[in-house]
């Protein structure tokens, strides 16, 4: 099945989806999370080992000493409406996106 959809100027449009985010290249900045509207990825904190320890909640939350740096992880993929906003402000061009037309029905 695809599933692809006509703007209001009448042109075709296909969503692409936010599936995952390369947790080696992203920086953490939250510039995808900012541009996202439905909340589908947070800023997650990592050791020295790359373990995610957990969500950043803003509040200089440094686990127990832990924090090694933050990264975008896609914690709720299922929200993604494909629009792209974060592809578009992603300076480091970690994310990985499929089209709806690649979605089994």
């Amino acid at each position: 099945m695809i599933c692809s959809f006509v703007t209001r100027d009448g042109s075709r449009w296909m969503p692409k989806y936010l599936t995952a985010i390369d947790g080696a290249t992203c920086i953490g900045c939250g510039r995808c999370f900012k541009v996202c509207s439905r909340e589908v990825m947070h800023l997650h904190g990592i050791d020295d080992a790359g373990e995610i320890l957990g969500v950043c909640d803003g509040e200089d939350d440094d686990f127990d000493g832990d924090l090694n740096r933050m990264i975008m992880v896609v914690d709720h993929p299922g929200r993604c409406i494909g629009c792209g906003a974060c592809a578009r402000v992603c300076p480091k061009n970690c994310q990985t996106h499929i089209g709806a037309d690649t979605i089994a029905a």
